[in-house]
């Protein structure tokens, strides 16, 4: 059992093979450890978040060494079973590369359980181990979109793609069973320790499957009072905190990029911290009040402008309360710094949350859709609470363009899997921000390439907000708030946490420089006396 850091208030434990990893994580589930809040398994690894308050790195990685990881078997689990079409674009290619006939690959295919290993990837997407114990690599070129209901394997497992996507698993087949799906209690199909049994359903109907999957929810009209949006600028969405804890089901937390900002807008029309926002990308929203509101807006640097119902223009200020009346027209500018404004409304918008949050995860397409011109917005009517605050303002200057903005970070958990000059490159070489950052990630472009010192694939592990993953050419990918669970490139270190707002009002064409809080180690075990201290 080893481990490594990741950032502050994660803990990165890797493992000998998939049946440890899926024993520790068991054994972590039924008796868990006080101040752990989250554990994403992968295929040799364990991302175990934190509360660094309750307790150290070091004194979680002693709590967890001590757990015992032989002798114990995982009980199986709620069997489903999933009807196929074998007839994928890569079935004979698998079936020459097992040196087997195409009816053998599916005879075994369908011969035994797989059991559900780990989540990860996208929402409902099963890693199923076992069963037929096939190891293929994946494709060496993905496709740019595998359809939803593929039935694929990679590596030593199997999965089924809950929705279209790009992907490099070769895939064998196709079913019409939903993976993921909003109506059902539990939406995933598929839980870490289930089990699965594939059947051959025969030849694909003349019609072709279509597999229905979960889409953005639509925003419904609201009767009465309303935002209505005129223009919702290059990207306007509905952001809260997010809704963390449901990595189980492959889902990631996502939430607002600048959450200072968005607890300060609340703040300041008297919501609660955590209320939903409207996150605005680069300005160009303007929206109609019908009915009375009281508002704030917050984040990047940007002009805001009301023209009344009788034609006055008004100029409120950034982090202040003001009032809106009916027929009001509320304008915000492109920024001049920074990237994302956060409009907060007193009371709060009416809409219902979706897996207990109204956060729009832009790569799982979970939540509300992005709001659109037309579209009426609802807000409930509040009188008495909080009051409104006067005393907000911005945690950091906004970033601009021109600038070169520097960012802490902590090194691992594969930082070794580079060259020694590859990890002082990534200090003091700048990094340009691309015009391919979006929510997911800032794409960034150095002079030099980070290369690496070993090669090979990595098998997927779960990946932190803030994290510098690195793929073949070199260039980072520094994962923001809609970042996947698990990825399979090295992450060369990790953003501090404290740095995470600023790194998401950074806009393109700004240059990073990465300051390591310190030279890569793995974590070792606190001892005994030390744990007893904390």
């Amino acid at each position: 059992m080893r481990f490594y850091p990741v950032s502050l208030d994660a803990l990165l434990v890797e493992l000998a093979n998939l049946d440890e990893t899926l024993v520790l994580f068991d054994s972590l589930q039924h008796e868990p450890i006080v101040g752990v809040s989250e554990i994403i398994p992968a295929a040799r690894t364990l991302l175990v978040h934190f509360c660094p308050l309750t307790l150290s790195r070091e004194a979680l990685a002693a709590r967890i060494a001590s757990r015992q990881l032989h002798g114990q078997t995982r009980t199986a689990g709620k069997l489903v079973e999933i009807a196929v079409h074998y007839n994928g674009e890569d079935l004979e290619e698998v079936a020459r590369a097992l040196d087997i006939s195409v009816e053998e690959v599916i005879r075994r295919h369908t011969g035994s359980d797989y059991n559900v290993a780990f989540c990860g990837f996208a929402p409902g997407f099963a890693y199923l181990s076992g069963g037929a114990e096939f190891v293929v690599p994946r494709r060496s070129t993905p496709r740019t979109r595998i359809p939803a209901g593929a039935v694929a394997l990679a590596g030593g497992f199997s999965g089924v793609y809950p929705q279209a996507s790009p992907g490099g698993w070769q895939i064998i087949g196709i079913t019409e069973q939903k993976m993921w799906d909003l109506q059902r209690e539990q939406p995933a199909l598929l839980q870490p320790g289930y089990r699965v049994r594939f059947h051959d359903a025969g030849p694909l109907p003349a019609a072709r499957v279509s597999v229905a999957v979960a889409t953005p929810q639509a925003t419904a009209p609201a009767v009465g009072q309303a935002l209505e949006i005129v223009s919702p600028g290059l990207q306007t969405l509905l952001q809260d905190l997010g809704r963390p804890g449901l990595a189980g089901q492959g889902v990631s937390a996502s939430g607002a990029m600048d959450r200072g900002a968005l607890r300060a807008a609340n703040q300041a029309v008297g919501n609660a911290a955590a209320s939903a926002c409207l996150e605005i990308l680069m300005g160009g929203l303007k929206l109609i009040c019908h009915g009375q509101a009281v508002v704030a807006v917050t984040g990047a640097t940007a002009a805001l402008q009301v023209r009344t119902a009788d034609g006055q223009l008004l100029q409120p200020q950034l982090y202040m309360p003001f009032a809106l009346h009916d027929g009001d027209q509320l304008s915000i500018d492109a920024p001049t710094a920074g990237l994302r404004n956060y409009l907060a409304i007193r009371g709060g918008f009416d809409h219902a949350p979706v897996l207990g949050s109204l956060s729009t995860d832009t790569l799982a397409q979970v939540g509300p859709a992005p709001l659109a011109a037309g579209t009426r917005l609802g807000f409930r009517q509040r009188s008495g609470g909080a009051a409104v605050s006067l005393s907000e303002q911005a945690a950091f200057a906004m970033p601009r363009a021109d600038q070169v903005i520097t960012l802490d970070v902590l090194m691992g958990p594969r930082s070794d899997w580079f060259t020694p000059h590859a990890q002082t490159l990534l200090a003091e070489q700048l990094w340009q921000v691309t015009p391919q950052s979006n929510r997911i990630g800032i794409r960034l472009a150095g002079a030099q390439p980070l290369a690496r010192a070993i090669d090979g694939e990595l098998p997927s592990e779960g990946t932190s907000v803030g994290a510098i993953q690195v793929p073949p050419s070199g260039q980072p990918v520094l994962f923001l708030a809609d970042h996947p669970l698990t990825g399979g490139y090295p992450v060369i270190g990790v953003v501090a946490p404290y740095h995470l707002d600023l790194a998401g009002q950074i806009p393109v064409n700004a240059h990073i420089r990465f300051n390591p809080l310190g030279t890569f180690e793995p974590v070792c075990p606190a001892l005994s006396d030390e744990i007893q201290q904390r």
